[in-house]
């Protein structure tokens, strides 16, 4: 019995709709049961004595553990916390059958802990808001109400009561989530550009930045609850395009408790064996969660050629629009009920199909993000993104042409391509091997009579068979050199060269020299490195994860000159 992880949850979450705690849990198959009854048994009594007992309890069994949590009050969220960890320590004696930890010197502590945190007057508004059905948010720091143009922001100790509030300046607006495993960042820039087209001000969050009216407001990863909050706090946005990552679903649950529409834009292998996630199920458990907020009256944009997200479409209280790359997809996706909206490629053709009628858009070629067809996976993620400016009530005009006018150079750092002296450099994000995969059409159509490069790296919070996988998969796109990396800001505990180390193992087992594969530790000395090497004819295929705006500036420069 080992607890992994006990965190606040503050919005729809994996395992309920509500703000409360979680905790992961490692266990042996024949302790679950036993160590699942005594966590019950401690939880309630704790919650019986700081005087939460009418608080749900949840279970979500995984392969090798649990993860176990309970519903709390929005402004308590660190003490229910911390009866979860005394849960987990009650529970664990019990398990054993010994004496479990005494239960009033920590029900005072926490009582304390409770008083101490508490903030009546942001219950009360948070109520307020619910009754008149008005968005509400809060954090550590800021309270708001209403979204974008419509919102209001105070500080949390300021929080004023409902009284006070102008509600009648307070509202929505169109807000949309995109997760899944790839594409989400490119799905999220195409939409937002889509929008954008319709004369709206547009704001996005995503893995490296923060935009509002086409200006970045910041930079870094804000593919979560921060990212989303700053958007949708921003008093100039109309219409809002929110990357949803797994992990801020896993720690804090969903950012927005109602959205008008999500995509998901596929389930792969990637970031498992992370909070109890070990399996692609487990993995849609948690992309799923987005569909939690849309009610009955958001849309769903899916992938119809993702079994996993087909099969739990049927479930689903809203209406769905699909996105496939054949119509042939479509036919799976129309048990029990037939397709009623989707976006489809149908030859060299974009289709929307509208109850059964066909409207032909525009052709794969206007794409620039498509290379001509050759990137299948930017043609998806422009499926995707058609069907979620659709479903935000964007104008099918402003929707083509968005498609149309979004060049790579508008999605930095995924499938940006340099000429350099006869020679081409194409840069991605690819880091799990389904992206890799993808990546394979368009280095075969950009290679030319020459020989290939490879730069790859990998995060160490991926497990040793995870990382060999990577390695395995890189070899498809068959490089005459491999440049292996580090990734400093994502070792995630590793030592330097062992994630370079199992990479380079995998390259040897498929049969690529050891004269072929070098080690530079250093991202852009590895981008330095590729461009000397480059000679006419040549395709460099740079995996860049850590500083994109670097390594794309030194590419321009280099191809300028």
């Amino acid at each position: 019995m080992e607890l992994l992880d006990s965190r606040r949850i503050t919005g729809p979450n994996i395992l309920s709709a509500e703000p409360g705690a979680i905790i992961d849990v490692r266990l042996d198959d024949d302790e679950q049961d036993r160590f699942l009854a005594a966590w019950q048994e401690s939880v309630r009594e704790m919650l019986g004595a700081v005087g939460w007992g009418d608080r749900a309890l949840h279970i979500r069994r995984v392969a090798g553990g649990a993860s176990l949590g309970f519903e709390a009050p929005v402004d308590a969220l660190y003490a229910a916390t911390e009866i979860n960890d005394w849960a987990f320590e009650a529970a664990k004696a019990r398990a054993r059958k010994e004496s479990a930890p005494p239960l009033e010197p920590a029900a005072i502590r926490i009582r304390q802990a409770i008083a101490q945190e508490t903030n009546p007057p942001l219950v009360a508004l948070r109520k307020a808001a619910a009754h008149r059905g008005v968005p509400f948010i809060s954090d550590d720091d800021y309270v708001s109400l209403g979204l974008g143009r419509h919102s209001r922001t105070w500080r949390i100790r300021e929080t004023p009561s409902p009284a006070e509030v102008p509600w009648e300046s307070l509202g929505s607006i169109p807000t949309g989530l995109v997760t899944g495993t790839n594409g989400k960042t490119t799905t999220v820039r195409l939409a937002a550009a889509m929008a954008a087209a319709s004369g709206r001000v547009v704001g996005l969050s995503s893995t490296d930045r923060v935009v509002v009216a086409g200006q970045i407001v910041d930079e870094g990863d804000y593919a979560g609850p921060g990212g989303a909050r700053a958007v949708l706090r921003d008093p100039r946005v109309e219409i809002a395009v929110l990357e949803t990552a797994r992990g801020g679903l896993l720690r804090r649950g969903a950012a927005v408790h109602h959205a008008d529409a999500c995509v998901i834009t596929n389930i792969a292998a990637d970031h498992l064996d992370d909070f109890g996630v070990r399996d692609l199920d487990a993995l849609t458990d948690v992309k799923w969660v987005v569909t939690r907020v849309l009610g009955e009256t958001g849309t769903a944009v899916l992938n119809a050629e993702d079994p996993r997200l087909v099969a739990r479409a049927s479930a689903l209280r809203c209406p769905v629009t699909w996105f496939a790359m054949t119509p042939a997809a479509l036919n799976g996706a129309s048990r029990p009920a037939p397709v009623r909206r989707a976006f489809v490629r149908d030859g060299d053709r974009i289709v929307l199909v509208d109850d059964g009628r066909h409207r032909d858009l525009l052709g794969v070629e206007e794409i620039p993000l498509a290379f001509g067809g050759a990137a299948r996976h930017n043609v998806a993620n422009c499926l995707a993104a058609m069907g979620l400016a659709d479903a935000l009530g964007v104008g099918m005009d402003a929707i083509i042409q968005g498609a149309r006018e979004t060049t790579d150079a508008a999605n930095p750092g995924r499938c940006n391509v340099f000429r350099i002296g006869g020679a081409r450099v194409l840069v991605d994000f690819a880091h799990n091997p389904d992206g890799l995969q993808a990546l394979q059409p368009l280095a075969d159509h950009l290679a030319g009579s020459g020989r290939r490069l490879l730069l790859i790296g990998q995060a160490g919070d991926r497990g040793d068979d995870a990382i060999r996988q990577l390695g395995r998969a890189a070899c498809g796109l068959r490089p005459d050199r491999v440049l292996l990396k580090e990734m400093g800001h994502y070792s995630r505990g590793r030592a330097p060269g062992e994630v370079a180390g199992l990479l380079r193992q995998s390259f040897l087992d498929a049969g690529v020299s050891a004269g072929q594969i070098s080690y530079i530790p250093e991202e852009l000395d590895a981008v330095r490195d590729a461009l000397d090497w480059l000679q006419p004819g040549d395709l460099a295929i740079l995996l860049v994860h850590e500083d994109i705006a670097s390594v794309t500036d030194l590419i321009s420069k280099v191809s300028q000159a």
